[in-house]
């Protein structure tokens, strides 16, 4: 479910005394079906909803339409601005969605208030993978742990190992999370400077109840694209390899700024073709309308990520056709 619609949801709850899938599907213009699986997952998260069965029937929030949100507990509080929060940090987000946000948070307990605030900035998510894309990892059973000492902003003592495969002992002070593709990252401040762990590699960690130092300007999106910005500058290109029908290679020299490699014709007149990209999930995106003349032949992971943007406009646009 999309945190904006999280919140717009809540927000429609806690202005009326009740609301039908129907209801939030014209408001959010989204389908019933999709609207419905947006309450259950409410409250399979935890949020305080239930739903009345009938004729008149519809989905309630727990003490009524015009609740302060007090039903919440600390520990659902955190959890629904751990979820929301990403969405409102992210570049380009909506002006409407960061005030949605913002009135939750008056909505809220007071005692509640500063930890709910914590949980919305303390996490990034960056859907985008990286170019040469990791194989996935299992979510770390640590993200937890670290999301709590993020929020509660205390020290941890890690025992991590780094690429070469040491392992160490390291006292960190946690800045924010950020999930990239599939894989998590903590981002912390350590005697040496800032410095960024992944989750797969965290052995262990042990909370602190020592404060973490954290600057008052420190913006934890600002920094991830600063992090990102430096290892997409340095990192190697990738080489894709694909044929292309003749009547769409001035395309593709379009599109390539005519960095291309060009082989000799094959004997279905199609032509071999040889080029460099920063970004498997980039240059998969770039290159898509193309497909009428153009077929990827390695690495694999550019036909993967071509196939899934195929699904996804066949999904969006399926309708129209």
């Amino acid at each position: 479910m999309k945190s904006d619609r999280l919140v717009a949801i809540l927000l429609m709850l806690q202005r009326r005394e009740q609301v039908t899938a129907a209801e939030v599907a014209r408001e959010l213009e989204i389908s019933e079906r999709t609207a419905r699986r947006d309450l259950d997952a409410l409250g399979m998260a935890g949020v305080p909803i239930y739903s009345v069965q009938g004729r008149s029937g519809g989905w309630r929030l727990l003490g009524g339409g015009k609740t302060d949100l007090s039903g919440l507990t600390e520990s659902e509080a955190r959890a629904l601005f751990l979820t929301a929060g990403p969405s409102v940090a992210a570049e380009g987000a909506a002006p409407e969605l960061k005030a949605a946000l913002r009135k939750l948070v008056r909505a809220l307990p007071e005692s509640f208030r500063s930890q709910a605030e914590a949980a919305a900035s303390s996490t990034i998510v960056d859907a985008q993978p990286w170019g040469i894309e990791r194989e996935a990892v299992p979510p770390s059973p640590l993200l937890e742990e670290l999301q709590t000492a993020v929020i509660r902003g205390v020290q941890v003592k890690l025992d991590y190992t780094d690429s070469s495969g040491k392992r160490s002992a390291r006292t960190a002070h946690p800045l924010g999370l950020v999930s990239k593709g599939a894989n998590w990252y903590l981002l912390a401040h350590t005697e040496k400077g800032q410095r960024t762990f992944r989750l797969d590699r965290i052995v262990s960690v042990v909370l602190s109840d020592a404060p973490a130092q954290r600057a008052d300007d420190f913006d934890l999106a600002r920094s991830w694209r600063e992090i990102k910005d430096h290892t997409e500058r340095y990192r190697p290109p990738i080489e894709v390899h694909a044929v292309c029908a003749p009547e769409g290679l001035s395309f593709l020299r379009t599109a390539l700024n005519d960095k291309l490699q060009i082989g000799a014709a094959l004997s279905d007149g199609r032509i071999p073709v040889v080029f460099h990209a920063p970004s498997e999930y980039g240059i998969a995106g770039h290159l898509a309308g193309l497909v009428e003349w153009l077929e990827i032949s390695s690495p694999q992971s550019v036909r993967k990520h071509l196939a899934a943007i195929g699904v996804a406009l066949s999904e969006r646009y399926a309708e129209e056709a």
